[in-house]
């Protein structure tokens, strides 16, 4: 009869046996295969994983529904049927693990999925790599140009959330936004390239351990050279039906405290002011209604530029001159810390010269409070 090993030779087989492999994450497409049934079958209670904790509600929908468009998920949660722990919610309201969300039923039309455009796609990508500031395993910095909108909307199909998906990887992970900045502007936006970072980010941005500066060009010149702007805001509906933020009292139905630090760079005459700014809060258009709330609106907003007959000057183009100039925060993973900065755009660059601005002096803004 053969021997039997003793117990050391039994161990050590063992040891050598091959571990079985773990199940690979669904790629983005599996996902939407899989819920192309789950959509249609009414009310679901869904649980809030591990992963998705701190997430966003739209986040939370857009992973386990890639379906869904940003304007229906916004639709969903505005009328209130969707529910968190039987409460009514907001979309950037975030969910906390073992939370439960209550789904309506989808009704959706399943289309068949493009096939994605290798082309498109590397043409994309190469946008994105020409834009990109700053780039590690959990981060990018993207120098957004302009007028490109960083999420969709309604009319909306070009935007940055859009095309981050050709940098969608193997595993289905897309790269995503970790806060935002209005179309109009210019400038550093932080895109979070895993769960993880992103996760990791919004909590440094809700906690504003972020720093940003923003340059603006503004109509006037302030008489304080250095100020701090405090006052609620909250959304109004214009005449023309836009919704703009106004500046509120405190209680009113959603008021919200928005606190801005500005310095005066340099000016010209007393027609222009070059204007650093340091948002302590991260309110909606929180740096443009500040600036109009002090009496001097920057250049080129269409929603608040407010001075009547006021002639724009000769060569500087009617564009709004924001640019999120700087952005500084701790890396994700805390190996030190990201300080980026964007250049001037073109029709800010195109002002500067003519104003004989120089854009690489002190920046007074720099010692300002955070809070």
């Amino acid at each position: 009869a053969a021997a039997r090993p003793v117990a050391g030779e039994e161990r050590a087989v063992q040891r050598r046996a091959p571990r079985p492999e773990e199940p690979a994450r669904p790629t983005r497409a599996q996902v939407k295969a899989e819920t192309a049934e789950v959509l249609s079958t009414g009310v679901q209670q869904l649980v809030v994983t591990p992963d998705e904790n701190e997430m966003r509600i739209d986040r939370f929908l857009e992973a386990r529904f890639p379906q869904l468009s940003f304007s229906h998920i916004q639709r969903i949660v505005r009328k209130g049927e969707l529910r968190v722990d039987g409460k009514r919610a907001d979309s950037k309201d975030r969910l906390s693990e073992g939370q439960t969300v209550r789904i309506p039923p989808l009704k959706l039309e399943q289309q068949a999925e493009r096939p994605r455009s290798a082309k498109a796609d590397a043409d994309t990508i190469g946008f994105l790599r020409s834009i990109t500031l700053y780039e590690d395993d959990d981060v990018m910095v993207l120098n957004k140009p302009a007028g490109l909108a960083v999420q969709g909307g309604s009319g909306t199909t070009k935007h940055v959330d859009k095309m981050l998906e050709a940098l969608t990887g193997k595993d289905g992970q897309k790269p995503r936004l970790v806060h935002r900045l209005d179309k109009d502007t210019a400038g550093c936006l932080v895109i979070a390239k895993s769960r993880f970072a992103a996760a990791t980010l919004a909590k440094t941005f809700r906690s504003r351990a972020a720093r940003k500066v923003y340059w603006a060009l503004v109509a006037g010149v302030p008489r304080v050279r250095q100020g701090r702007i405090s006052t609620y805001l909250a959304r109004e509906e214009a005449y023309d039906g836009d919704q703009r933020m106004a500046v509120a009292q405190h209680g009113e139905d959603g008021a919200m405290h928005a606190v801005t630090y500005y310095a005066v760079v340099e000016t010209a005459a007393q027609k222009l002011a070059w204007l650093s700014l340091k948002p302590v809060t991260g309110r909606t258009h929180q740096l443009r209604a500040h600036t109009t709330h002090i009496g001097h609106p920057i250049v080129g907003d269409p929603k608040y530029f407010n001075i009547l007959n006021w002639e724009l000057p000769g060569g500087i183009q009617n564009k709004l001159h924001l640019l999120a100039r700087r952005i500084v925060l701790p890396h994700p993973r805390g190996k030190g810390t990201i300080d980026v900065s964007a250049p001037l755009p073109p029709h800010m660059r195109q002002s500067w010269n003519l104003l004989g601005f120089d854009d690489a002096p002190y920046d007074p803004i720099v010692e300002a409070p955070d809070e």
